[in-house]
């Protein structure tokens, strides 16, 4: 899909970075689930403490039975969209890894599931699929809805889709569905540490 895209990086870097956004405006179009699982083979490759890959990736795919489940746990601001999508996912993490023959914690877990999230959601923006992630759902009845086990932690949702062509957008969504900005890299990024307070 050609959409606008009003991003410009301040350093050289893969386009692929700015074409990833959240759109809220999808087709409806149903996602294949052998497209779905190529995203999710993308996160496999992700890096992780200990080779532990924590990441567990749950789904629905639209007009299937898991549907409504997973839908039921996204919050009313959110279901206006995501109705629109062809797949719901949530994305959770397992809390401890195997070191050699022992269980231990990983501090590291939600760390390692963020990376197997980037790497999901860049590999459907080169599907010609948008991954929206959110937070509002409930994550405390997914625990129960969806089976969860004790030793993980319920991190993100996700609405799959294609989305809205920017010319079929109405007025009021093409003021909304535009890829937004990023703060500098100067606010973020701090040679030699943190500045002393004061400093």
């Amino acid at each position: 899909m050609t959409f606008a895209n009003p991003r410009q990086p301040d350093h050289d870097i893969d386009p692929l970075f700015i074409t990833r956004w959240s759109p809220r405006a999808f087709t409806g179009e149903a996602v294949p689930e052998a497209e779905l699982l190529r995203m999710f083979e993308a996160a496999r490759w992700a890096p992780s403490a200990y080779n532990s890959q924590p990441w567990r990736f749950l789904y629905a795919l639209r007009d299937t039975p898991h549907w409504q489940t997973f839908f039921d746990l996204i919050v009313p601001g959110n279901q206006r969209w995501v109705k629109d999508t062809g797949a719901i996912v949530i994305l959770v993490s397992s809390t401890h890894m195997k070191v050699g023959d022992e269980l231990k914690p990983s501090w590291s877990h939600s760390l390692d599931t963020g990376a197997a999230s980037a790497n999901f959601q860049l590999q459907a923006i080169r599907q010609g699929w948008h991954a929206h992630g959110m937070t509002g759902f409930d994550r405390e009845r997914a625990v129960t809805a969806l089976n969860v086990p004790a030793d993980h932690r319920v991190e993100a949702a996700y609405g799959i889709g294609r989305a809205v062509a920017q010319s079929e957008l109405t007025a009021g969504q093409l003021a909304k569905e535009t890829p937004n900005g990023r703060r500098p890299i100067t606010d973020f990024v701090h040679p030699g540490g943190f500045k002393a307070l004061g400093a």
